[in-house]
């Protein structure tokens, strides 16, 4: 039984487009940076400590790698997002000011979107991370604070959506398209494929 540990609606149907049949079990852990950390290392341990707290939720009480005794091997697939700028992570934003903020540091410039997987299954974690530059128009103010005002920014790491309305100001990536949306299909359809779970 594969789940997947996010509560994303754009990931739950990047998953089902692919064909993969599967339960959503979002996980509830801390998502800050720790001080100084690589923006690949930060996604990487995210994913995996959702992947695994999921999984050591839904294995206890019941035999090892299982939902229920006498159930299907259970997989857990866990994932996070960052947008980084030299280097820097920029997250979700806290309100509409700090999208607005975002939004003006990535105009005109090309940022990096990485997101990192882990599949969790009886034998042990795989971790993996996927990277896509993304290019950016310069933004006027204006057109930052119409974008800000329909709400789409604010629950998406580097207050944009590339399947949304930000799409306008976005000539090209270099990439997988779908890894800016939250889940580098290609590498995930690997990671499953890979693992007889």
């Amino acid at each position: 039984m594969l789940i997947l540990a996010s509560s994303s609606p754009r990931r739950r149907e990047l998953l089902a487009q692919v064909g993969y049949r599967f339960e959503v079990h979002p996980a509830h852990i801390p998502e800050d940076p720790l001080p100084g950390e690589d923006p690949i290392v930060y996604v990487t341990r995210l994913a995996r400590q959702k992947a695994e707290a999921v999984y050591r939720e839904l294995s206890c009480g019941t035999t090892p790698g299982k939902i229920r005794p006498g159930g299907q091997p259970l997989a857990v697939l866990g994932a996070d997002t960052t947008v980084t700028l030299d280097n820097a992570i920029l997250g979700k934003p806290e309100d509409a000011a700090d999208a607005a903020r975002i939004l003006r540091l990535l105009s005109g410039r090309t940022h990096r979107v990485i997101t990192g997987v882990a599949l969790v299954t009886a034998k042990g974690p795989e971790v993996a991370a996927e990277a896509t530059a993304v290019r950016f128009l310069t933004l006027s103010d204006e057109e930052i604070a119409s974008y800000v005002a329909t709400g789409e920014p604010m629950d998406k790491a580097g207050a944009y959506a590339i399947q949304g309305r930000a799409a306008r100001w976005i000539p090209r990536i270099e990439g997988c398209y779908f890894n800016v949306m939250g889940l580098p299909l290609a590498l995930v359809c690997s990671l499953l494929d890979s693992c007889a779970y």
